[in-house]
């Protein structure tokens, strides 16, 4: 179960990353991709982030 949980938590810590680098590129190049999906991405990134967390928290008291 555990390390079900710590899969899924580096999947969804990955995509973080993945969605943070894709916002930093498209921020720094700016243009219509930036106007156009700058604001998602960073929405999407925060659900992401939260849903790290509760997996971490899920995992720890899992784990104990």
């Amino acid at each position: 179960m555990t390390s079900t949980l710590v899969t899924i938590l580096f999947v969804t810590m990955l995509a973080v990353v993945v969605t943070l680098f894709i916002g930093l590129i498209g921020m720094a190049r700016g243009g219509s991709f930036n106007a156009r999906y700058g604001n998602l991405l960073m929405r999407w990134r925060v659900a992401l982030q939260g849903i790290a967390v509760l997996i971490l928290i899920i995992a720890l008291l899992a784990a104990a």
